[in-house]
């Protein structure tokens, strides 16, 4: 199947973020005061490398991680709190979702990769309903 220009600039912007997410789980899972939500952000660093992972297989490209997120978000941790924060990160999860709704049918494999960031929205969630 041929990749248009829109499709790889979808794609690597996906690629991208799904990296960037790792490492600011990763940051986010040393910061945080409960061990259930870090336990939570380990688990999620660890599918969004699966999920970086199905997009270079897509793209045939290395990227690296970008660590802007991994340095901000600890610090609203500290500075808005957890309750506004994992809405925020919520809301980014879910945004995803559409993102990827927009190539799913090209790309069929990014479907459960579109299903996981539901989840992963729902188990940011949960952690402010414990």
């Amino acid at each position: 199947m041929k990749i248009t220009n829109d499709d790889m600039k979808v794609l690597l912007k996906a690629q991208q973020g799904e990296l960037d997410a790792v490492l600011m789980y990763k940051a986010l899972a040393k910061k945080v005061k409960r061990t259930k939500d870090a336990e939570t952000f380990n688990r999620l660093a660890q599918e969004e490398g699966h999920h970086a992972a199905v997009f270079k297989n897509l793209t045939n490209r290395v990227l690296k991680p970008k660590k802007t997120m991994a340095i901000v978000l600890p610090l609203l941790y500290s500075i808005i709190g957890r309750k506004r924060l994992y809405g925020l990160i919520a809301k980014g999860e879910y945004a995803a979702v559409e993102k990827y709704q927009a190539v799913v049918e090209k790309f069929p494999e990014i479907e459960s990769v579109k299903n996981d960031e539901k989840r992963h929205g729902d188990m940011v969630m949960a952690l402010l309903n414990d």
